[in-house]
């Protein structure tokens, strides 16, 4: 047995359940730390104060979650002292009670422009020099504040919020790695319930109650293709039905503990062929290269270049080109799927202890098939260290055989 069918829906679903947890949820004092930390980059950066959006950001460095909409709702960090919190009125008694780091309310009414009553407000306390804004503030409020601002001026804040982001906590990553684990679980059992004549939407819709039983809140997104989909990096839009032979490609990735998986296993469904087997251990070899050259203090272009070079050596590409590596071999991951450090042409950021990103050099055939292994990397003081195990062959993905 290769761990590729063989097993019912119930009984795969059955046989899941949430692993230990590796590390406590993040709580109050490291989300102190986090500010305190933001506060020493927003002085050595000269930003008087910092708006933090309805994103990820605010929840890294507050624990609040909003849903992004046409309100304004968010934080302002300042170089000192603790977070001033920006809202609706009618939602200032709801956000009293989410509240876990206290700090001034900001409020403003329906007929109100809210960046200008922070502004105002900012201005009130004497605040002046630059305002930095989160990276994944809209237009229509970055040009909001820029309408009303005196006194201020606007620059992107991305050297604070990445700044600090970029670099993982044991916490954080041993909270990455349960994740992970999880994932790959969950890729194990969708693997055991494959069988011809099974659709994409079927195994889509395994995922998500396989996540569920792991204890994750969601599932991200689900990618599940056959055949010659598999080319295609983020899917096609239309299902498909298993068949003999087809090359099976499935990535995915949920949120547990507030932190993200994202693992991509490919495989044949029956017996591979020649060039199958041979496109694979190529992908295999391209990915092993990623890891050797991920040395601390190694640009992270030169990890995307050392996938290029097997894959061209292999005779695909070159370049972008397809067949071969159309796109980057890898992105940073945390409380976003996406974000930095990008392991991609060009970026000169140096790797450092605590920076975690993925390991995906896919290769696309398209109209034959496409070859993606997705694992995640994590910077040690002494280098390179896999979250998962990576897979081990084209006939046994998971290392089951016996």
């Amino acid at each position: 047995m290769n761990g590729i069918g063989g097993t019912t829906i119930d009984a795969a679903l059955a046989g899941l359940s949430p692993l230990p947890r590796l590390a406590e949820p993040i709580g109050t004092p490291e989300r102190l730390a986090r500010i305190e930390r933001a506060q020493e980059l927003m002085r050595s950066n000269d930003i008087a104060a910092l708006w933090l959006d309805a994103s990820t950001n605010l929840s890294y460095f507050t624990g609040l979650s909003f849903r992004p909409s046409e309100r304004l709702h968010g934080a302002v960090l300042l170089q000192d002292g603790a977070p001033l919190y920006v809202s609706p009125t009618f939602e200032v008694e709801k956000l009293k009670t989410m509240l876990s780091i206290e700090g001034e309310i900001i409020k403003w009414d329906e007929h109100d422009s809210p960046t200008l009553v922070v502004m105002e407000s900012l201005s009130a306390m004497g605040i002046s020099g630059r305002l930095g804004l989160d990276e994944h503030t809209p237009f229509f409020t970055s040009e909001g504040f820029r309408a009303a601002a005196e006194g201020l001026e606007l620059v992107e804040a991305g050297a604070v919020t990445s700044g600090c982001r970029i670099i993982k906590t044991a916490q954080e990553i041993a909270l990455i790695k349960r994740a992970m684990d999880s994932t790959l679980l969950v890729h194990k059992a969708a693997a055991s319930i494959l069988r011809a004549g099974i659709t994409t939407t079927e195994v889509a819709a395994f995922l998500h109650a396989a996540h569920a039983r792991m204890g994750f809140s969601r599932l991200l997104f689900d990618i599940v293709l056959f055949g010659a989909p598999t080319a295609y990096p983020h899917g096609v839009p239309y299902p498909q039905t298993l068949q003999e032979g087809d090359m099976v490609l499935i990535d995915m990735g949920g949120e547990l503990d507030g932190y993200l998986s994202d693992i991509t296993r490919t495989f044949v469904f029956g017996n591979a062929t020649a060039r199958q087997r041979e496109i694979w251990d190529l992908e295999k070899a391209a990915q092993q290269a990623v890891f050797d050259a991920a040395q601390i203090g190694a640009p992270c272009s030169s990890l995307d270049d050392a996938a290029r070079a097997i894959i061209e050596a292999g005779g695909l590409g070159p370049d972008y080109s397809t067949p071969g590596l159309p796109h980057r071999a890898g992105h940073g991951i945390g409380l976003d799927v996406h974000e930095h450090p990008y392991i991609v042409r060009g970026n000169d950021t140096r790797l450092a202890a605590g920076m975690c990103f993925s390991n995906e050099p896919m290769i696309c055939s398209y109209g034959e098939f496409g070859v993606r292994l997705e694992d995640h990397i994590h910077m040690t003081a002494e280098g390179a260290a896999w979250f998962t195990e990576p897979a081990h062959s084209v006939d046994d993905p998971f290392g089951v055989t016996v």
